[in-house]
């Protein structure tokens, strides 16, 4: 299989491109590094392009003789797209549509997308299903709502096959720390590593449903292999609820460090709980094996000791 993922230099990215090759597949990787580090892909047999997926021709070239593409590029960060939603809403939804139509033009008909669980938004059920009603808090989250119905519009209107992926709170090795919007799991190990102080916004008692990146890879990997489609977004996440102040816990028992945690106000747009229903996922996907969140952690921290 030749597969193109968008976005590939990325954390989510790059891991999906080392599981492919691994097992026997060809790919390709389009990315602009805006985000992504091309120090990511080092020793990878990929055929890289350098370019944006709002450029067509970088894009007509990228998926030309594709078999599924894995549609991961996007400008992620809740408080980035409040600062700039005009920039977060041509990457993410304006750019979800170059994708569709570049594969749609080069007769990809297989198309795999990543949206996000914040388009649950306001939306205080526990856990959050499928056919729950969505309110998104923020720019980014109605930009991951187009991502979403995008692709399962093209289903409807021209007969393509996609699945979109509701992901939550996905974390592992190759993510990054030490930019202001780095998500919470790095930012943290990084911190406890360096003996700075974790800084928590809220109380600690905000809760999230956290994903290893190599549970998150397998299920894209194999929704690509067996060419999978479904009408309606899937939440990629298995129904743990852990709290920021228990996600600290764990970390410093995974690194066997103490951790200085300080308290700041809560951010905009923040959504207060996150927890999948993962009925859908299971029914698609009946041979997933979840890594735990303690192996997962210890997987992590082991990784950045090596990076530093």
């Amino acid at each position: 299989m030749r597969l193109l993922i968008t976005g590939g230099a990325g954390f989510i990215g790059s891991n999906l491109a080392r599981l492919a090759l691994a097992q026997g597949h060809e790919v390709t990787v389009i990315d602009d590094l805006s985000t992504g580090f091309e120090e990511n892909l080092t020793g990878l047999d990929v055929t890289f392009v350098r370019g944006s997926i709002l450029d067509e021709v970088a894009m007509a070239s990228s998926v030309r003789g594709a078999d599924s593409v894995v549609h991961l590029a996007a400008l992620g960060s809740v408080p980035r797209s409040i600062k700039d939603p005009v920039a977060t809403h041509a990457a993410n939804a304006t750019g979800t549509l170059a994708v569709l139509e570049a594969a749609r033009a080069a007769d990809v008909s297989h198309v795999v997308v990543a949206s996000s669980s914040s388009v649950y938004g306001l939306n205080p059920a526990l856990p959050k299903s499928e056919r729950e009603w969505v309110r998104p808090m923020s720019p980014y989250a109605v930009t991951k709502l187009a991502t979403e119905q995008y692709p399962l519009a093209y289903q409807q209107s021209y007969g393509m096959s996609t699945l979109a992926f509701r992901f939550f709170n996905v974390y592992g090795p190759y993510q990054m720390a030490g930019h202001v919007y780095a998500a919470v799991i790095p930012t943290f190990v990084d911190a406890l590593l360096r003996a700075d102080v974790l800084a928590i916004n809220g109380d600690g008692t905000t809760s999230r449903d956290f994903t290893y990146v190599g549970t998150v890879c397998a299920v894209l990997l194999d929704a690509c292999v067996r060419r999978l489609s479904h009408p309606e977004p899937v939440n990629l996440a298995f129904g743990t609820n852990t709290t920021l102040l228990d996600l600290v816990r764990r970390i410093e028992v995974a690194a066997g460090l103490e951790a200085k945690v300080i308290h700041r106000e809560p951010r905009p747009g923040d959504v207060k709980h996150s927890q999948a229903d993962n009925t859908v996922l299971r029914s698609l996907f009946p041979q997933v094996r979840p890594v735990p969140l303690d192996q997962g952690l210890a997987e992590t921290v082991a990784w950045f000791k090596e990076t530093q």
